[in-house]
């Protein structure tokens, strides 16, 4: 469904990748994976035609629609969230906003004309006339009540406006689907709702995450960006992990037994390549070295993390004690009454809908901000 051939990306003399030849077939989803700066966002950005590459091109079969996750949270701030999602279908939402203007308007023959080949357009992107209902369900999934869908993007939060921004691309079903770190600012239950979604998609998938868990969850392959080239690897995250491991491994070893052979040539050469005796083995211990092909040892992009905690001294048993703390902005209460300890040993995950206060239960604990009662100590 999607094909580049002979693809390559550079910055100036830093090649991020080339010669990339890929085939992405219907009903794969790739997980495409690797360091940060390593090139994933500027590739997935050339598969969408978002971004030129150097060289070669991206092939996408005629006909198919392809859908692209906007990482722009501001652009629709003047749209409702129906219309918003509706957009994501740009043919349907010109003919029906081109519709209701002309429903406006005194009918004329010109207008009756016009309004018939709008029809005809709402038939083609939508057959069942099930925008509405369609629209309506995926966004009240994303916890938004029927009576918010008029309201403008202006009025959520950076968190909420995220979901709507993936209702937009998942709303039209597009055949191609490119997205770029979906999980970014939701909450553990949205989440869920998107690895579903994502695994009941029927066409090609690339998707950017640094979540194992949902790679897991929606992947069936992986996309590996490193040592300038993508490598494919059947399976989920953990299955591609696996496999580069034991790769890695026997390239090592390979590279090891080669080093060594070639130690012992160079040792055998410089002790009796002066030797008449010795000098006919030297020779072809000579054309052995020659032909010896070590290889250039390759760099990964990645760079495994060293995190070191020294401790200065032996922490108690309890670290930390919150004790009736409450907190609200502008009237509206957001932690009441919150009461815990923090043992030594513990180790806690925060979860909860967006908004609902888990930051500020954080940066209260942190001392940062101040409780309106309670304390911590």
């Amino acid at each position: 469904m999607v094909q580049t051939v002979n693809l390559k990306k550079s910055f100036g003399a830093r090649v991020l990748f080339q010669e990339i030849n890929l085939k992405l077939d219907a009903g794969k989803r790739y997980g495409l994976i690797g360091a940060n700066g390593a090139g994933k966002t500027t590739f997935l950005k050339i598969l969408s035609g978002e971004e030129e590459a150097t060289e070669g091109e991206v092939q996408v079969q005629s006909g198919k629609k392809v859908g692209t996750l906007s990482q722009n949270q501001f652009a629709y701030e003047t749209y409702s969230l129906f219309d918003t999602v509706l957009l994501g279908n740009k043919r349907l939402y010109d003919a029906i906003k081109e519709k209701e203007k002309l429903y406006m308007e005194e009918y004329t023959d010109e207008i009756g004309e016009r309004l018939g080949e709008l029809e005809i357009i709402c038939c083609e992107e939508d057959p069942t006339y099930e925008y509405d209902v369609k629209i309506t369900k995926i966004l009240e999934d994303l916890g938004f009540p029927a009576a918010e869908h008029q309201e403008l993007m202006s009025t959520l939060t950076g968190g909420n406006k995220f979901k709507v921004l993936l209702a937009q691309v998942l709303y039209p079903k597009p055949d191609v689907l490119f997205l770029d770190e979906p999980t970014n600012n939701l909450d553990i239950e949205t989440i869920g709702w998107l690895e579903n979604q994502l695994q009941h998609h029927d066409g090609t998938m690339v998707v950017i995450s640094h979540d194992r868990h949902f790679l897991n969850a929606v992947c069936t392959h992986i996309l590996d960006v490193d040592y300038k080239q993508i490598r494919e690897f059947s399976g989920t995250y953990d299955d591609w992990y696996i496999a580069s491991t034991l790769i890695a491994k026997q390239q090592q070893t390979d590279v090891s037994k080669k080093l060594k052979e070639k130690e012992e040539l160079e040792k055998f050469i410089a002790r009796f390549s002066a030797n008449a005796s010795k000098a006919k083995q030297a020779t072809s211990r000579q054309k052995q070295l020659d032909k010896l092909d070590v290889g250039a040892i390759q760099v990964s992009s990645r760079r495994d993390p060293s995190i070191i905690f020294r401790q200065k001294r032996e922490v108690g048993k309890e670290l930390l004690t919150v004790r009736n703390i409450s907190k609200s902005y502008d009237g509206e209460q957001v932690l009441n009454d919150i009461s815990l300890t923090v043992e030594k040993g513990d180790k806690i995950a925060l979860i909860g809908p967006n908004g609902i206060g888990k930051t500020t239960l954080c940066e209260i604990m942190m001392e940062n901000i101040k409780p309106d009662s309670g304390e911590v100590f």
